[in-house]
C-alpha cells in the first residue's frame, strides 16, 4: 500500500478541493482534517472519502462556495447555517468560536446546521484542548441504525467525542453504532467481511457482507444503552439544530444522491476546565493519569498526535484503491 507523507498528502487534497472549487483557506483547513484522520489511523475517515467529497462537490450536493451564516449570537451561544458547506471547516470555526467564548463567560456552545460530513469527530475537540478547556462535539449523518426492537433505519452512527486537557490529552472518540460506517466502506473496498454483531441487511437480517450492510443496517453499541445514547445526539443535532432529522439525510456512500445536499448538523460545548474545581484543586487529572499508566493502562486517544500541529515528515498509509481514485481525480479536474 503506497506511504505519503503529511504534508504531501495535505497538498494534495487541499489542490483538488480547490480544484473544485472550495476557496483556499477553507480548503486548507479541511484537507488537515482529513490527513489528521489517516495520521490517527482511522483511514475510513480520511483520504479514502474525499472521493465522495470531490464527487458531491461537483454534482452540486456540497457547496463549494458556503459561508457561516449566523442564526443565533448569544454570549455563550452561537448558531450557525452553514449553507451546505464542507463539515470539516465548518465544524472547525464553531469549535473555535465556542472556545473563544468559553475562555470569557466559562461555558460556551456552538451550533452548526445545513452541512456536511466532517470526518473523524475527535478532531474538533482539541480546538479546545488546546486552549485549556474541556470540549465536546455531538454529530449526525444518514439514518443507519433502527430504534432499540424496531425494524427500520431512523438513527445515525450518532458519534460523539470528548477531549480533556491532560497530560497527555484525553480524546474520546466513537460512534454509538457497533462501528463506524466509514468502516464497513472500507471493508467493502477491501472486499473483507465484518465481525459478526456488527450490521444486519436491509431486512434486518443479521450479516458479515460489508455490501449488505451499507445497503442495511447498523446494530447499536452495547444494545440498548447505545441506542439511549444515539437518541442524545441525535436531539443535540438533527432534532434541535436540524434542519434535517437523520432518516431524511442523504447517503454520501449512494452516488445517485450526489446532488442531494446533506444537511448535517453539529454540535461542541467548551467549557474552561480551570474553573470546574470545587477545592481549588487543579492536579487531580495529572494524579488519574499518573494511576493509569502505574495501573498498565492509557488515557483514551493519549496516542493520537494534535491535528492542529501535524509533522509534515510523518507518514500515512493508503490503499492502493484510494490512490487511484485520487490520480483519477487529479486528471478529471486538470491538475
Amino acid at each position: 500500500m503506497p506511504l505519503l507523507k503529511v504534508g504531501s498528502a495535505i497538498n494534495t487534497a487541499q489542490s483538488l478541493l480547490e480544484a473544485a472549487g472550495v476557496p483556499s483557506q477553507e480548503a486548507a483547513t479541511t484537507a488537515r482534517c482529513i490527513i489528521a484522520s489517516d495520521r490517527w489511523g482511522i483511514g475510513s475517515h480520511g483520504l479514502m472519502r474525499l472521493p465522495f467529497y470531490l464527487s458531491r462537490l461537483q454534482a452540486g450536493g456540497i457547496n463549494p462556495k458556503a459561508d457561516l451564516k449566523t442564526v443565533t449570537d448569544l454570549p455563550s451561544l452561537v448558531i450557525f447555517d452553514g449553507d451546505d458547506g464542507l463539515g470539516h471547516w465548518q465544524l472547525q470555526k464553531a469549535a473555535e468560536v465556542a472556545s473563544e467564548r468559553a475562555l470569557i463567560n466559562g461555558i460556551a456552545a456552538a451550533g452548526v446546521g445545513r452541512s456536511n460530513h466532517c470526518g473523524a469527530l475527535g478532531i474538533y475537540v482539541w480546538p479546545m484542548i488546546n486552549r485549556g478547556l474541556v470540549g465536546i462535539a455531538f454529530s449526525t449523518g444518514p439514518a443507519v441504525m433502527p430504534p432499540w426492537g424496531g425494524n427500520k433505519a431512523l438513527l445515525s452512527t450518532s458519534p460523539m467525542a470528548a477531549g480533556i486537557p491532560t497530560n497527555p490529552p484525553t480524546v474520546v472518540d466513537l460512534a454509538t453504532s457497533a462501528v463506524a460506517r466509514g468502516k464497513i466502506q472500507a471493508k467493502a473496498q477491501a472486499g473483507s467481511e465484518l465481525e459478526p454483531g456488527w450490521a444486519f441487511t436491509k431486512d434486518g437480517a443479521p450479516t458479515t457482507d460489508a455490501k449488505e450492510a451499507l445497503a442495511g443496517m447498523l446494530a447499536p453499541l452495547g444494545g440498548v444503552k447505545g441506542y439511549a445514547i444515539a437518541v442524545l445526539v441525535e436531539s443535540l443535532t438533527g432534532i434541535l439544530i436540524g434542519p434535517t432529522l437523520a432518516k431524511n439525510i442523504p447517503d454520501m456512500f449512494a452516488a445517485d444522491q450526489d446532488a442531494l445536499p446533506q444537511q448535517i448538523s453539529h454540535f461542541v460545548i467548551a467549557i474552561d476546565a480551570s474553573k470546574l474545581s470545587v477545592d481549588g484543586n487543579t492536579g487531580r487529572s495529572a494524579e488519574f493519569a499518573h494511576e493509569v499508566s502505574a495501573a498498565g493502562g492509557r488515557l483514551p486517544g493519549s496516542n493520537r498526535v494534535n491535528p492542529e500541529n501535524l509533522n509534515i515528515d510523518d507518514e500515512i498509509t493508503i490503499t492502493d484503491q484510494v490512490s487511484e481514485q485520487l490520480k483519477n481525480w487529479s486528471v478529471k479536474l486538470g491538475i
